[in-house]
């Protein structure tokens, strides 16, 4: 007994094979390979498959010589809106379109012009209409590639396009279809008017499932190429975010997970989809009947990549963290990391970064520090947004690249008033899939089972509550976005 997880990410696809107790035996990983022509980022949707095939063989030999394991589900995570375009066989009509591709900024502004935010936001989601969305791919490809759009049986989703090769079966999960902009995250059905006035027939779409549902058998060829047995079945799992979360036992309400990579996002569970405030992104959650708060915050690590990779081009980041714990944290001087204008829970595109309280007796390292100081501020922020909704939280589970810095760590908890948990499990979505597998093959009873089994957190970062500097730094924060709002639109970023 086993399973074996696949997650379609947007920089490496990775393949793990874990036993009935999760525990991992093998992992194998490959860079994704983009075709960048004209500012477009596209994929050879048949070339990532045959290096997907090579990762499952790859990981099942080297598994065989564990006993007894063999895999009882194939469990897919990963990345939602890159879109394939297929034939009624499932042969690509052209490359796929990565998310990362911004082609469709035009017909953003078309979709917008007839569907009103309040509308969009109350069916899908989603507060506003961006190229990232397949709706707007399908859009230009009707305007830019006519022939493809009419010979096109079948707009799928990545994962939809990797199931159907696995399995021969047209299915998508709701968990990744709020990312389509046609998708209704109440009813959980298909949203017809944008698709109709892009002329695309329902037929054109795959069937829609629960997430973490077992599809089916993976088809006999597959497993002639991979070494996988019969019986192993195909489970749709779920975004890969969220998969993250079940690894890092986020199962429950009244805890935040955050992923502090280049762009941050922070998630939590929620029964009412429209709960909040303000116009928080909402997604399907991975449980039947559950809802997702994810807002993504562009200007998150990214900030700090930028002033690195700028003024500090040969500081590895380690050699910049262990400088920064050496500084004391100046109260006054203040970042707001507004590097890409647009983040929640403002949705300002005119807002920029902005450094406050500069003085000469400050270097490098004390801006570096601001920045995280910063960047905690803007976390905080989306906290206070969702808190307003009436969620009480309890900690922070931090995962990714900034988790890896105790000071960062500590500052973001002395900032928003809550432990900081990071996970020893580094690879967060993967083990999340294998939790799927795991409570779908009867192995656990439930999440919380599995959870308390294998999911250990390296380190716990709690909140000095008598740290009133902390706060004043946030009100200084707040003040000084709230101070600058009419500068930055009467001097907007886009010039």
């Amino acid at each position: 007994m086993g399973i074996i997880t696949l997650d379609l990410g947007t920089t490496n696809t990775k393949v793990a094979c874990y036993t009935r107790d999760l525990r991992p035996i093998a992992m194998e990983s490959k860079a994704v390979a983009y075709i960048h022509v004209n500012g477009f980022v596209e994929f050879d949707a048949k070339h990532y498959f045959s290096e997907i095939i090579g990762l499952i063989r790859s990981c099942v030999q080297r598994s065989a010589a564990v006993p007894n394991w063999h895999p009882d589900q194939l469990v897919i995570t990963g990345q939602a809106e890159s879109l394939v375009v297929t034939a009624a066989h499932g042969e690509p009509l052209r490359n796929g379109i990565s998310w990362l591709d911004m082609r469709s900024r035009s017909e953003c502004d078309e979709l917008s012009a007839l569907f009103d935010k309040d509308t969009c936001y109350r069916i899908t989601g989603q507060p506003e209409i961006i190229p990232t969305w397949p709706l707007t791919k399908i859009l230009w490809l009707k305007h830019h590639e006519p022939e493809c759009f009419q010979n096109a049986a079948k707009f799928l989703l990545l994962k939809d396009y990797i199931i159907f090769l696995l399995t021969g079966r047209f299915v998508g999960e709701h968990s990744i279809y709020p990312f389509s902009h046609y998708f209704d995250i109440v009813g959980k059905t298909y949203w017809e008017a944008p698709l109709e006035y892009c002329g695309v027939d329902v037929s054109r779409l795959p069937a829609l499932v629960e997430p973490c549902s077992v599809v089916g058998e993976i088809l006999p060829d597959i497993r002639a190429m991979t070494g996988l047995p019969p019986a192993c079945l195909v489970n749709a799992g779920t975004l890969d975010h969220f998969a993250a979360m079940i690894g890092t036992g986020n199962t429950v309400q009244g805890i935040v997970s955050e992923s502090a990579g280049t762009v941050s996002s922070i998630a939590t569970l929620v029964e009412n989809p429209f709960s909040a405030a303000t116009t928080v992104p909402v997604y399907c959650g991975p449980f039947k009947g559950s809802y997702i708060y994810l807002p993504v915050c562009e200007s998150g690590g990214i900030s700090l990549e930028w002033f690195k990779n700028a003024f500090l081009p040969d500081t590895p980041f380690a050699d910049l963290d262990a400088r920064c714990s050496q500084k004391a944290i100046d109260p006054r001087l203040t970042f707001l990391p507004y590097l890409t204008g647009v983040n929640p829970p403002e949705f300002d595109p005119n807002a920029t970064g902005v450094f406050f309280g500069a003085t000469i007796a400050h270097d490098a390292y004390d801006f570096a520090l601001a920045i995280m100081c910063g960047v905690a501020c803007l976390l905080r922020k989306n906290i206070e947004n969702l808190q307003s909704s009436g969620i009480a939280f309890e900690k922070i589970i931090s995962t990714g690249g900034g988790a890896k810095s105790a000071l960062w760590s500590q500052i973001k908890a002395d900032i928003c008033g809550l432990p900081v948990a990071v996970p020893a499990e580094e690879e967060a979505p993967s083990l999340g899939a294998a939790m799927i597998g795991a409570v779908s093959c009867g192995y656990y009873a439930t999440y919380e089972a599995a959870a308390e089994h294998c999911v250990e957190m390296r380190m716990v970062y709690y909140p000095d509550l008598t740290n009133s500097q902390a706060e004043r730094q946030y009100r200084l924060f707040c003040r000084l976005y709230d101070s600058l709002g009419p500068v930055f639109s009467e001097f907007p970023s886009n010039g």
